[in-house]
């Protein structure tokens, strides 16, 4: 691989012929068939190493204000297709690969429960493409995902960035494979130091209680979390956790009336990285995205270097995640988090530890929300000191 000092650009373009027709319509997707189960709320937070005892402790849910299991708010992307990234890869663009780049929800206080079915509405917003150290010409997409219940309520709305970009040109510039050393290894005493604050941060606020809005003040620290060492096995387990890939939990559905909607069409990835929709009706590995499929590179260090990662990594919608379950561990029962923008920075390599640090930088007695929020930044850092999220959220809190 060159190094990015002996890097020498190439004209590389990307071909959008298939993309620009299809900015603000609407597009279809994956729907699953059956309603959100107790069993899929907690295999979702075990994923996320979010112990939040409302969300999988049975006796401790029922005699909480909830009166039973509520799924984590961060439940609304693990109960749709793609991670969320579909409204936001849309077109076909001849040797692609696909990152995410951000996120940015909005939450309307219906909380999803057992029983619970989320339908979702889908349109690819716009896009721009800039040049980039990492793949040259590459594109930003952005697409709107619009959540709501069995019943029409609207939960949540998302606003999912998708990085597109042509593999082979990312290979090519190697920057990753420039910036990675080793897999790092961590001795007993470190691995000993992350237990101890990954436990401070679990008995921080396990019974959910709330800060009122009164009692914060804007330069106030939230407590520090981590998650890791990352490894294949957390990979594995965070994917298997998205719903959509359980053989056959899921149909195609369209939007009425709209031509040409996208429902499921190939996005241009590479050979190794594509499913076989046909072959898959046989054999379902063939669409279940690890064993083939555009994930693979996560969890295989040879497949994520065809890719231009150089080593395996975690997913974007799941540093969302943590985002939205940090800080609603924080905000407790009677708070909850409005408002998100998370922009992805860099991934969660193999082997690395992702540290949260948080700080209140506003506070609203009367928001457009209706109700007191504070405004909180959110870094998340692996053990370099490289951030890999920048987030903004705002929180609703008691008055």
């Amino acid at each position: 691989m060159a190094s990015k000092s002996t890097f020498n650009p190439s004209p590389v373009e990307l071909d959008l012929s298939d993309v620009d027709h299809r900015v603000g319509k609407p597009i279809g997707g994956g729907q699953l068939w059956d309603p959100c189960s107790s069993s899929d709320i907690r295999r979702w937070v075990m994923a996320m190493d979010y112990p939040n005892p409302i969300h999988w402790n049975e006796q401790f849910a029922r005699s909480s204000k909830f009166g039973g299991l509520i799924a984590p708010q961060s439940i609304a992307v693990a109960l749709d297709y793609g991670h969320g990234a579909a409204p936001a890869c849309v077109g076909h663009i001849p040797n692609s690969h696909l990152i995410f780049g951000g996120e940015e929800w909005w939450f309307y206080g219906c909380p999803v429960r057992p029983g619970d079915k989320l339908f979702q509405e889908r349109r690819f917003h716009d896009y721009k493409v800039v040049e980039t150290k990492f793949a040259g010409p590459t594109m930003f997409s952005r697409g709107d995902t619009v959540h709501r219940n069995q019943n029409g309520v609207l939960v949540a709305r998302e606003r999912s960035t998708a990085i597109r970009y042509l593999y082979e040109e990312a290979v090519r510039r190697g920057m990753f494979e420039s910036q990675l050393g080793e897999v790092k290894r961590w001795s007993q005493l470190e691995l000993e130091e992350i237990d101890a604050l990954r436990r401070s941060w679990l008995e921080s606020n396990r019974l959910g209680v709330s800060p009122h809005f009164d009692e914060v003040k804007v330069g106030d620290t939230l407590p520090r979390r981590v998650i890791g060492p990352h490894s294949i096995a957390s990979f594995t387990t965070e994917y298997r956790a998205f719903v959509f890939n359980i053989w056959g939990s899921f149909e195609w559905v369209a939007p009425p009336d709209v031509d040409d909607p996208w429902v499921y069409q190939n996005p241009g990835f590479g050979k190794d990285f594509a499913f076989d929709e046909e072959d898959a009706f046989i054999d379902p590995r063939k669409r279940d995205g690890l064993y083939l499929g555009p994930s693979r590179g996560h969890i295989d260090a040879d497949r994520a270097s065809e890719v231009g990662m150089a080593r395996a990594y975690g997913y974007g919608a799941t540093m969302g995640a943590w985002c939205t379950d940090y800080l609603a561990y924080w905000a407790g029962h009677d708070g909850m988090v409005r408002h998100s923008k998370a922009d992805f920075r860099g991934p969660a390599f193999e082997g690395d530890v992702t540290y949260f640090d948080a700080e209140i930088i506003g506070k609203e007695a009367e928001s457009a929300w209706g109700v007191p929020i504070v405004k909180v930044q959110l870094h998340l850092t692996n053990q370099n000191g490289e951030e890999l999220v920048k987030c903004v959220a705002e929180i609703e809190l008691q008055a």
